[in-house]
């Protein structure tokens, strides 16, 4: 097994030093695979979260960041860049024995992650504001854009280092100070970050770092009175909390929240790369991702064949091992969330689902007989099962029937979410009109590949607002001012006194 460094305790970041929580408090951070202990993490206090607020509340106040030129944080973050590229390896599998997610995974992250970081050095030279038509002759008239100030940004445990990417990249980018908090069971690859940014040249109190495992920790960074804006990833539950509770304050908020996202599969698509897509779209990361595409729906003309391909390539996917490259599937990365997907295996078997491949954890020998394994799992299904509607989050699919295009996008389109969606099909305009009906943030045409730099990425209806990725982003980090220049030859008295 390959060797990792990980501190028996480690620290938060806050004012650019690292230190111990305030009263010494730490919890137990394990691998999923296999139930080790990797490390004692740092358990914030509610005076810590003031201490990190308070730093970047500074931070910010003194123009160390925003005040530097374009060009400085542009190279800055491109240094960031540079470093995770180098420490992919160690990073990967930092977040492999963190999360359970799988090492090629992992590894395919990291890139994602080298990506959004240059995509966003990249921006920063190219967040312009405009030059307006002059109400009056005697007038100029531009906008500037300028950091919205303190971000709160709050990440999951699913995508560990890459959804604080999609925060952290753009705050910093439009010049914001930052308060990180990772998700409790995943903290290690965001304490790694902090430490990528300090030798990068982020300077004190730009970018701090809070861990614990108490649910109050976010909720006194959404609350905090000197954040100006949250970026939160999670739940829709929790984020209509964080929206509620933000709104005490007026902060700017961007959710990413939860998704139920359809593959719509047209009789004349490819059935083999159908299936393969279908496959990745809600097997990728052991199904735990907001845009898993966790409802197939098949056109009857070729039902039957799709499920039976769809068995019988399903069969072949080996879950196990996170570390070994030949795995597929790695561990679920939380107990509560294993129980969850059990739970909802349950209740479709109570609802007359029939269980076409899974359904039940998976028995692992070894080391990792003590981990969380689920076997990938799929169901026949009516559209009205809770688990044709609900969110698992986890390698379980439903398959519904559909007969006409309109009835496809009819079920597409009945769900409270709207985050992503794929569509099959040969017919190029069949695919796009479908595309344009769904209503869904993202829409992926014979590709199960949705997410990219430079692409926003968001959701409709309870999947959230906000859009995180694109350049469009840069303007959720900030604010317009509008600057009016008298220019007239003669000064202004408008009382004429």
């Amino acid at each position: 097994m390959t060797t990792l460094t990980v501190p028996a305790t480690t620290q938060l970041l806050i004012g650019g030093t690292w230190r111990d929580a305030g009263d010494g408090a730490t919890y137990e951070d394990r691998n999923p695979a296999n139930g080790a202990t990797l490390a004692r993490v740092a358990e914030a206090t509610r005076d810590d979260v003031d201490a990190a607020v308070a730093a970047a509340r500074a931070a910010f106040d003194a123009g160390k960041w925003s005040g530097m030129t374009a060009a400085r944080r542009a190279k800055i973050l491109y240094k960031m860049a540079q470093l995770i590229g180098e420490r992919s390896k160690e990073l990967a599998l930092r977040e492999v024995r963190d999360n359970g997610k799988t090492i090629g995974t992992a590894k395919g992250e990291m890139g994602a992650i080298v990506d959004c970081f240059e995509f966003y050095a990249g921006a920063v030279s190219k967040h312009y504001g405009q030059t307006l038509p002059p109400p009056m002759s005697t007038y100029l008239a531009n906008t500037v854009r300028e950091p919205v100030g303190v971000v709160g940004a709050i990440v999951p445990w699913n995508f560990p280092l890459l959804l604080a990417s999609w925060k952290v990249a753009p705050a910093l980018a439009a010049g914001c100070t930052v308060v990180l908090k990772p998700a409790p069971a995943t903290p290690l690859t965001a304490i790694e970050l902090g430490k990528i940014a300090l030798e990068a040249g982020v300077p004190e109190g730009v970018l701090n770092i809070v861990t614990g495992s108490s649910r109050e920790l976010g909720q006194w960074i959404v609350e905090h009175p000197a954040i100006d804006k949250i970026a939160f990833t999670g739940s829709t539950v929790t984020g209509k909390l964080v929206a509620q509770t933000a709104a005490q304050t007026l902060k700017r908020v961007t959710l990413e929240l939860g998704g139920k996202s359809p593959s719509v599969i047209f009789d004349d698509a490819d059935l083999d790369g159908a299936v393969a897509g279908a496959l990745y779209g809600i097997y990728y990361n052991a199904g735990q991702t907001c845009e898993a595409r966790s409802r197939i729906l098949l056109q009857r003309g070729i039902y039957d064949r799709f499920i039976a391909a769809f068995a019988q390539k399903a069969a072949l996917i080996r879950v196990g091992d996170p570390e070994d490259p030949q795995t597929h599937v790695g561990a679920i990365t939380m107990r509560e969330q294993f129980d969850k997907i059990a739970s909802y295996c349950r209740i479709g078997a109570e609802e007359g689902a029939r269980a076409i491949v899974g359904g039940a954890a998976a028995s692992l020998p070894g080391d990792l007989a003590g981990g969380m394994f689920w076997n990938v799992t799929a169901y026949e299904a009516k559209a009205s099962d809770r688990i044709a509607r609900e969110e698992i989050f986890g390698p379980v699919v439903s398959f519904v029937p559909f007969e006409t295009e309109a009835q496809a996008i009819a079920l597409a389109n009945d769900s409270e979410y709207g985050l992503s969606a794929s569509v099959w099909s040969q017919n190029i305009g069949r695919a796009n009109r479908t595309a344009r009906a769904i209503r869904s943030g993202t829409v992926a045409i014979n590709t199960p590949y949705a997410v990219f730099p430079g692409v926003p990425f968001g959701g409709y209806k309870q999947s959230g607002y906000g859009r995180e990725l694109g350049l469009e982003t840069m303007n959720l980090y900030s604010e317009t001012k509008s600057v009016l220049t008298y220019i007239g030859e003669k000064p202004l008295n408008p009382f004429g006194v």
